[in-house]
């Protein structure tokens, strides 16, 4: 397989501890602090067997044989729609992955092949499999989370956590609620010491994802400066 030509894009991954968490509201806030950067959504669709209802995936119709791949404003903008919400937030490219349970790796590369910005957020679980982020959140609810069967393996690769409230609680709210929803559990959930973030602090999160980026841009350019050729370097 090529290279990826976004190895030289830094790379943010938004992942959820279960459906519903917020993700798509935070990245287009980040979004709209990062001018210039890019976004890409994946889907997981069911395909023949897999066992559950094709007529219950919204995108069932649009599975194939390969994964599809819809770049543009033309073809994955519409309103209302998470890649229509990532245009009107700011994205400069909106990249929307349809994906079978097993073309899931192929569509990611795919569609980082086709980021041309310094920086692109990624929103979706499985893809941290396969690729690795730059920085990685996960989101969950300030309250109850119906995990995934997922959310484990994805919080072990995660640099933060971002709560969401659906009643606008604010931070120390939003906290306390999600602490007693941990103390609930039968399996404890470890959080491995990452940091949780609220509302409050995105403007901050942002500021941090855009000095990530510009360290990362900078050690690649000085590591593509070392390995060219000096100029009318040769033998003597």
């Amino acid at each position: 397989m090529a290279e990826i030509e976004s190895l030289k894009t830094t790379i943010i991954a938004v992942s959820g501890l279960s459906s519903n968490t917020g993700k798509t509201t935070l990245m287009c806030d980040l979004l709209e602090r990062l001018p210039g950067w890019e976004a890409i959504k994946l889907t997981r669709g069911h395909y023949r067997s897999c066992g559950k209802d094709p007529h219950g995936c919204c995108v069932s119709d649009l599975i194939r044989d390969e994964p599809l791949i819809r770049s543009g404003r033309d073809e994955n903008y519409e309103t209302g729609k998470d890649t229509g919400r990532f245009w009107d937030a700011g994205a400069v490219n909106v990249h929307w992955v349809i994906a079978g349970e097993e073309q899931v790796e192929d569509g990611i590369r795919q569609a980082l092949a086709r980021v041309r910005s310094a920086g692109v957020i990624v929103e979706g679980n499985s893809f941290l499999d396969f690729i690795d982020a730059d920085f990685a959140i996960i989101c969950a609810r300030a309250g109850e989370n119906r995990m995934k069967a997922s959310a484990r393996r994805t919080l072990a690769k995660a640099d933060a956590i971002y709560l969401s409230a659906i009643d606008d609680a604010d931070g120390t709210t939003a906290r306390l609620r999600f602490d007693q929803w941990r103390a609930g559990l039968t399996n404890d959930l470890d959080l491995h010491g990452l940091p949780v973030l609220t509302k409050e602090k995105i403007p901050e999160l942002a500021v941090q994802m855009q000095a990530i980026c510009e360290k990362l841009s900078f050690l690649r350019l000085s590591a593509h400066s070392a390995c060219a050729p000096s100029a009318g370097g040769g033998r003597s």
